[in-house]
């Protein structure tokens, strides 16, 4: 009977040393996804130990709703012949303990061919406290976008009501001294008429500046309505022609209605800043629990892996605003072909 190389053992010993101590759970699994071994941290992370788990199927350690498309993802990467890679890339993972609690993870994986076979080994850490910080980041985030859109709204109306019916007033005001001067004054009725034109451009502006700051249509005719407007005044001021594409009875609650229509306002103004474009579309459908969101013109477009311009923050603000819906946008553009912002947005029972 051969004798085992006292040499291997202790490389052995070493490794088990080596991977016990590891703060990060530590899984490997063979070509069939059973588990071969098993560290010291990834028992105190599930709950198991290791006797408890070696030679068991790894869909142990997988929520039920996941484990189909864990196991074709796996395939997946073991044809590629890659060493290595980060699990889930943008997505957070989940994993599941021995007492049914589930648990957020970053997982990487790698594979190494020896001569048992295939081993695939999952380095993975808990991340439920940065999940946790960062659902709760996005939640002050939301809450702060929340507010702000309320002091809009406050002194938008406030413009409106107060500050262009003063200036209408001062206007009217301002008619009567002139009907009421001599006509022989010529000085005066050429001041009065200088001070007609500048009341005047200041009501417009007063009303533009308060659309801008919160159009009052969205508060009071609804989200459609507010669209339909914006995409009318994007005409108006571009003389490029927009089509709207909008199921009329489309509605949505807070802070959604807001979310959506500032993606589609900040979309037009990109649009009008750099596209040149001669034709644009707007879209909204809703999809069961999701809204798609689409704006697409045919202008010049762009290099969408080109970095970033320091003071260019248009795209950057529409992600922002997906993001604080817990929505997602994406963007597909290249020199010559247009550009298209797709977003999104998880509405639920808000439509």
């Amino acid at each position: 009977m051969p004798f085992p190389d006292p040499s291997e053992a202790t490389a052995a010993a070493r490794l088990a040393g080596l991977l016990d101590s590891a703060m990060d759970g530590i899984i490997s699994v063979d070509d069939a996804q059973r588990i071969v071994m098993y560290n010291r941290a990834a028992e105190r992370m599930f709950g198991w130990t290791a006797a408890e788990v070696l030679d068991q199927p790894l869909d142990l350690l997988i929520p039920q709703r996941f484990r189909g498309g864990h196991s074709q993802q796996v395939r997946r990467f073991g044809a590629t012949g890659t060493t290595s890679r980060r699990m889930g890339d943008t997505t957070v993972l989940y994993a599941l303990r021995k007492d049914g609690s589930e648990f957020p993870i970053d997982a990487s994986i790698s594979q190494l061919h020896t001569p048992d076979g295939k081993l695939y080994t999952v380095i993975l850490r808990d991340v439920t406290e940065r999940v946790k910080a960062r659902e709760e980041l996005a939640a002050f985030a939301a809450e702060s976008a929340g507010v702000r859109e309320q002091e809009k709204s406050r002194i938008a109306r406030e413009l409106h009501d107060e500050l262009a019916q003063s200036l209408t007033a001062l206007k009217m005001d301002t008619i009567w001294m002139r009907d009421h001067l001599p006509a022989a004054d010529a000085s005066a009725q050429d001041k009065i008429a200088k001070m007609l034109a500048m009341l005047d451009g200041a009501v417009a502006s007063t009303r533009r500046i308060a659309a801008d700051l919160r159009p009052l249509v969205l508060d009071d005719l609804g989200l459609v309505p507010a669209i339909e407007w914006v995409v009318q005044n994007f005409t108006q001021r571009t003389g490029v022609p927009c089509e709207l594409l909008v199921d009329e009875a489309l509605e949505l609650d807070e802070p959604y209605a807001t979310g959506v229509f500032r993606i589609v306002q900040e979309s037009l103004t990109n649009v009008a800043k750099h596209a040149q474009a001669t034709e644009v579309v707007v879209e909204l459908h809703p999809r069961g629990e999701i809204l798609l969101l689409r704006v697409q013109d045919n202008g010049v477009g762009f290099r969408t892996s080109d970095p970033r311009k320091p003071q260019s923050l248009g795209l950057v603000g529409l992600r922002e605003r997906a993001h604080l819906l817990r929505g997602e946008v994406r963007i597909d553009s290249s020199p010559g072909t247009g550009t298209r912002v797709e977003a999104r947005i998880p509405i639920g029972r808000a439509a």
